[in-house]
């Protein structure tokens, strides 16, 4: 197939300063997760989007002084030249392929912790930014920065940049947002100097403009200058000439830089996930850059479509199309729309587990990609996979998102597949949590899938099919996989934290009931100690049918995990917009006459009653496990059928997250006819050297 020519002006090269991008297709600086001791893994996530055809492809946050330290959070340093060893590994990967390497030098100040190097903070003013992200409160604070710090904080960018030009980087950033580093000086209310770096908009500048001078005058003439530059908050603060002080910081350094990356503030509105903001939401705070400089700009959206990128170049938004999430999700976007490919592009959910992922101090993982932090240590491939034996024939009862993406891999492979689902839709629970508010885009799990399987001429599927034990042996099969999901329980938790015995009645009920149309009576309970996004999409679901809703949890906040994803945030307050209740920190310990009994997770904790007509319980899952059970039970049985291997998957296996069961099955697909030679994990070593 050819390209659709509406696309054409995505595949434009575009000069930045002395270096040329083949394309409009831009990986933003964003962190993996791997830091500097993850060198091979780093460099192996990099390649791939590289090699998907995206034109310019940038480091995370990377360090430029020990006085900038984030640990334990993941980030990528060059202190000293041994440090340019790990950052050529990465640049000659993406160079392999055509595109353009950046790297995004950063001074955290203090918005950062130094945990690690225990270097004291510093700012603009001795006045610290907020914790770096949700969980990582630092305890520390700064001191203001001297004449002697700015001429060193100076020197270190530029030490850095000349380190980055020594590692071949084509693009060099300095980050000023998110306040970090030059940022901080930025802001009225983080600067109160009263000397030529305070005061005015053009002292507050200043900094800023002499890093981007100093490493203009150091490593200009071969690598671009980018400036990464927050305008959210200097949007809200009137200008003296021009509307805001963003407006003005554009226009008055202009030209200087040779890029614009234009992004937010807060790092967790620029990943708000798909439940609350739509494609290209950014545009807002981006949209003014372009009539202001000749330079070319770059912002991000979580954009997937290419007309909605069309779209941003036409009508003068942006020159590149920036993202993160999307080049996650799928890092051959660019080629699949260059190739009239479109319809096979693996679209960004918009879930943000890769964010949890950098939270947890762990290569970024994607539900939509499983391959996502696998393609150095399991030389997994997000478009090639071994072939396999078409002779070979594979029965995978489930078509949920472990099923489905268990299929379509073994498809790809060319093994004789076969999928036997109980229900007429596919999906599973993807297909039923989609229909929640703000969930439609987790639908695209199982569309991607079930699009490709389609087109597959290796593929049966048979709907409406539930099939017994007795069913599998008679299909013989060579290989089985038992992908039958999971189901909520009424189990509730014991005062000591610990699963007990349902609560059983009418007026009680799980999201099964309620995802399949059962009525709560209000004012519903909705007991929640999931922790993830279930609670409180339920209640915003039945609040919307006008239900009265309480939610109680033992812990304290709504959806209280999913400050790892971003969210927690926005969910408190959609709660808060639709009145619903809230009691935390509580355990349900009885539910009788209308009532539900409550009792303080604290020892000596008060015990009360909330009147309830239906009670809604958000705690575990069980796998429905009977059917591999029955099967794995009997290993004569299977061998007698010809079964030569019976696996488990997705939430059958154990109930997890959409990622963990999308995982679970590419595993699963990829691993199927390896027997006892699976090959093994490698894993980065520390190398020990003297000094």
């Amino acid at each position: 197939m050819s390209r659709n020519p509406r696309y054409d002006i995505l595949f434009e090269p575009v000069k930045i300063g002395p270096v040329t991008a083949p394309n409009r297709f831009y990986c933003t600086p964003h962190a993996l997760g791997t830091g500097q001791q993850m060198p091979h893994t780093r460099a192996a996530m990099r390649e791939v989007r590289a090699e998907g055809g995206w034109g310019v492809v940038n480091t995370g946050y990377c360090s430029i002084h020990p006085s900038s330290d984030d640990a334990p959070l993941p980030n990528c340093r060059l202190w000293d030249d041994e440090d340019i060893k790990v950052h050529e590994l990465m640049v000659d990967a993406v160079h392999r392929h055509g595109a353009l390497a950046g790297v995004e030098l950063w001074h955290g100040g203090s918005g950062t912790g130094n945990r690690l190097s225990r270097m004291t903070l510093m700012s603009a003013s001795g006045i610290s930014a907020d914790s770096t992200y949700p969980g990582w409160i630092s305890l520390a604070r700064s001191r203001p920065m001297d004449k002697q710090d700015i001429r060193d904080f100076r020197r270190w960018h530029v030490d850095a940049a000349k380190r980055a030009r020594s590692a071949g980087f084509d693009i060099v950033y300095i980050y000023a947002g998110m306040n970090f580093g030059p940022y901080q000086f930025l802001l009225p209310r983080m600067n109160k100097r009263t000397d030529e770096y305070g005061g005015s908009l053009e002292n507050r500048v200043r900094l800023m403009r002499e890093i981007v001078e100093d490493i203009k005058e150091a490593v200009g003439q071969t690598c671009a200058i980018a400036l990464r530059f927050s305008t959210d908050e200097l949007l809200k603060i009137p200008g003296e000439n021009l509307e805001s002080e963003a407006h003005e910081v554009i226009s008055m350094l202009s030209d200087l830089p040779d890029l614009w990356d234009v992004k937010s503030s807060s790092w967790v509105a620029e990943t708000a996930s798909a439940r609350f903001f739509e494609e290209g939401a950014q545009e807002p705070i981006n949209s003014f850059v372009k009539p202001l400089t000749s330079k070319p700009v770059v912002g991000v959206g979580r954009f997937t479509s290419p007309d909605a990128m069309v779209s941003q170049i036409k009508r003068g938004i942006l020159d590149f199309i920036g993202a993160a999430r999307p080049s996650i999700a799928d890092p051959f976007l660019p080629n699949k729309i260059n190739e009239g490919r479109e319809d096979e592009i693996r679209e960004c959910i918009g879930c943000n587990i890769c964010v949890s992922g950098y939270h947890d101090c762990v290569p970024v993982r994607c539900t939509q990609n499983p391959t996502m932090g696998e393609e150095w240590r399991r030389n997994w491939h997000p478009e090639r996979i071994p072939s396999g034996d078409p002779d070979t024939s594979v029965l995978i009862v489930g078509a949920g998102p472990a099923g489905l993406e268990c299929a379509r891999a073994l498809g790809q492979r060319g093994f004789a597949v076969t999928v036997a689902e109980a229900k007429e839709e596919l999906g599973g629970r993807v297909t039923i949590e989609s229909k929640l508010p703000g969930l439609s885009t987790w639908a695209r799990v199982r569309d991607y899938r079930t699009n490709l399987m389609q087109t597959m001429g290796n593929m049966d599927i048979y709907r409406g099919s539930s099939l017994s034990a007795q069913d599998v042996i008679d299909f013989e099969c060579d290989h089985a996989v038992i992908a039958t999901g999971a189901q909520w329980t009424r189990e509730i938790l014991s005062t000591d934290g610990y699963p007990v015995g349902g609560i059983e009645g009418d007026a009680v009920f799980t999201p099964d009931d309620i995802l399949a149309g059962a009525e709560a009576e209000g004012p519903v309970i909705i007991y929640d100690f999931d922790h993830y996004y279930m609670g409180s999409c339920l209640a915003e679901l039945l609040r919307q049918r006008g239900t009265e809703v309480t939610i109680v949890t033992s812990a304290n906040a709504v959806s209280a995990w999913t400050f790892m994803n971003n969210e927690s945030g926005f969910i408190r307050v959609r709660m808060i917009e639709l009145g619903i209740g809230t009691q935390f920190e509580y355990y349900l310990t009885g539910f009788t006459d209308g009532a539900v009994q409550l009792t303080s997770i604290y020892p000596g904790g008060d015990v009360r009653s909330i009147d309830c007509g239906s009670l809604i319980v958000v705690g575990i899952r069980a796998a429905n496990r009977s059917l591999f059970d029955e099967l794995n039970a009997d290993p004569d049985r299977l061998a007698d059928a010809g079964i030569s291997s019976l696996r488990s998957i997705g939430d059958c296996r154990a109930p997890g997250t959409i990622a963990h069961a999308v995982y679970s099955g590419h595993e699963c697909a990829r691993t199927i006819d390896a027997g006892d030679d699976i090959p093994p994990i490698k894993w980065e070593r520390p190398s020990l050297v003297d000094g």
